[in-house]
């Protein structure tokens, strides 16, 4: 009995422990920094996503490749979520946070192969990233103009298909984030993006206020109007469902009449409502029927069903209207304004413009392409590019661009590497040699002699920090000149970022099956077990697939 091996996990359970689970993470980790990392910088090349309905996505945003796979493996899906909350918190840089986190991982392991401490490997670059964001605070530079704003949308509209018109396209994300900037931020939340398929990129626009995708409930009613009183409601103008069993006793025809008066009357009623309000145009979130639909044509207000949410909130923003949530509440002091309210129609799209709005906090850019692919992806730039300049609106400082601050982060973080005792200094090192992967990647993507290159690139900053690659002529030059230039907050989010998921899958130990993966009968349809882990055979010399 004093030999007899003792089970805690039922017989079967799949788990990984120490070396190989962190073997298998960081091969995984860098597997998808190594999908991604082709689609950086100006040169970066695309992808082609198909899903199991056949639509196709062409693109090179990190954001939305990471999204549309069907990544499988749990380490690399922490990456993920990693990537979309750098998306989420500042518009971009989702490319580069999994490049670098898969970058560390790798220099990480080399570290581990070499007898150091995880936990050492870890301090080391926790303190490594927090130096280089004080290094990268101190190289940044003041963003006080409109100049800089065009520059910095630019710089992350490169490479993302919209070349031949980002100079443009630039012009009017910068005005549209200016407009509605409200005590130094700029919600771009509150502006929306139109996509019209017809004409070229170049036709693309700022409206003067807000433009929806949605026509007046019928052709009959109003298409254009002059100084607008705005209703916005989130509360159906129809009858209600009874929602439990009734019974109506109708005896007579003269009972089924007054039924369907009293039915037309209640609509009447809630018409009656909006009429008194002085509203000419109407947005209703909710459903309008066919009744009511007659009865505010004849009272001839302009009326839209089915508003999306976001489209409400950006009317609101702009019209200074208030959402009634209960016709009872509505009122004139509710309605907002606006100048000019119309109908129109671009190729075969029917937009509504709703214009002249007073100090509109809410703004809408109608992008033009020849097809639906290229509105899209040039879509995916814009958003990018909102992103980057409402972060440089709310920080007001920028960096370098084209690897020039993550080349003086090296060189700095070095110097800094050689101050600390102890084996943490290894740590500090490596993670300054992982950050060279920006710049050289850029440069592999662009095609060109990486190794000098870069040798020239470190010379060059023996002399000055703000010189970069420019990867269209190969050469090392002044990137301040150029006009290449990010902003500060997305640089520091990224490293942030990357640091913190390389923390975290540096610091598991153990992969094993959890609780609801152990009454699964096998693999789904996609090869996961209930737990949704793949599963985690053949870890002699490979690694569970990723999708």
């Amino acid at each position: 009995m004093a030999n007899q091996p003792i089970f805690i996990l039922p017989e079967g359970t799949e788990r990984y422990s120490k070396r190989d689970a962190l073997r298998m993470n960081i091969t995984a980790a860098k597997v998808l920094a190594g999908i991604v990392r082709t689609t950086l910088g100006p040169k970066g090349m695309d992808k082609m996503l198909v899903n199991s309905l056949g639509d196709v996505t062409v693109t090179n945003d990190g954001a939305t490749i990471m999204s549309e796979m069907d990544i499988a493996q749990p380490a690399a899906r922490m990456l993920v979520e990693t990537a979309k909350k750098q998306e989420e918190i500042v518009g971009d840089g989702t490319t580069s946070v999994v490049v670098i986190a898969g970058e560390l991982l790798s220099k990480a392991e080399e570290l581990l192969d070499d007898g150091i401490a995880t936990s050492v490997v870890v301090k080391g670059f926790r303190n490594a990233t927090e130096k280089a964001v004080e290094l990268l605070q101190g190289i940044a530079i003041d963003a006080d103009d409109k100049e800089t704003l065009k520059k910095v949308a630019v710089t992350a509209m490169s490479g993302k298909g919209s070349d031949y018109a980002k100079e443009h396209l630039a012009d009017l994300v910068v005005e549209a984030a200016l407009r509605i900037e409200e005590d130094g931020k700029s919600d771009i939340e509150n502006i929306n993006i139109q996509r019209v398929s017809g004409d070229s990129v170049e036709d693309s626009f700022l409206a003067e206020g807000i433009v929806i995708d949605k026509a007046p409930l019928s052709k009959a009613m109003p298409k254009d109007i002059k100084n607008a009183k705005i209703a916005i409601m989130k509360y159906p103008i129809e009858l209600k469902d009874i929602n439990t069993d009734a019974k109506i006793d109708i005896t007579s025809p003269d009972q089924f009449e007054m039924f369907l008066k009293n039915e037309e009357q209640m609509i009447r009623d809630l018409v009656d409502k909006v009429v008194d309000s002085g509203a000419n145009v109407l947005f209703c979130q909710k459903g309008i029927d066919d009744m009511a639909e007659h009865y505010l044509k004849k009272a001839g207000i302009m009326t839209f069903k089915r508003v999306k949410k976001s489209d409400m909130e950006r009317i609101a923003k702009a019209t200074g209207a208030k959402l009634v949530t209960d016709i009872e509440d509505l009122s004139e002091d509710k309605l907002g304004s606006a100048g000019h309210v119309y109908l129109d129609k671009l190729f075969d799209h029917e937009l509504t413009f709703i214009e002249e709005c007073e100090n509109p906090k809410a703004s809408s850019i109608v992008l033009r392409g020849s097809t639906r692919y290229v509105t899209e992806q040039i879509s995916r730039a814009i958003d990018d590019a909102l992103g980057v300049v409402a972060a440089t609106i709310e920080e007001g400082k920028v960096l370098i661009g084209g690897g020039a601050c993550e080349i003086d982060l090296v060189k700095q973080l070095r110097d800094y590497g050689e101050t600390v005792n102890g084996r943490e200094q290894l740590a500090i090192l490596k993670y300054a040699e992982a950050l060279e992967v920006i710049p050289r990647t850029l440069v592999e993507n662009a095609g060109l002699d990486t190794i000098n290159l870069i040798a020239d690139l470190k010379a060059a900053h023996e002399e000055s920090n703000l010189i970069g690659i420019n990867v269209f002529t190969g050469e090392v030059v002044d990137m301040k000149e150029a006009g290449v230039i990010e902003p500060l907050r997305v640089k520091i989010q990224a490293l942030q970022s990357a640091g913190a998921a390389s923390e975290m899958i540096l610091r598991i130990d153990d992969m094993i099956a959890a609780r609801n993966a152990l009454n699964s009968t096998g693999p789904d349809e996609s090869g996961n077990d209930a737990s949704g882990m793949p599963p985690m055979s053949g870890m002699g010399g490979g690694m569970p697939p990723m999708m």
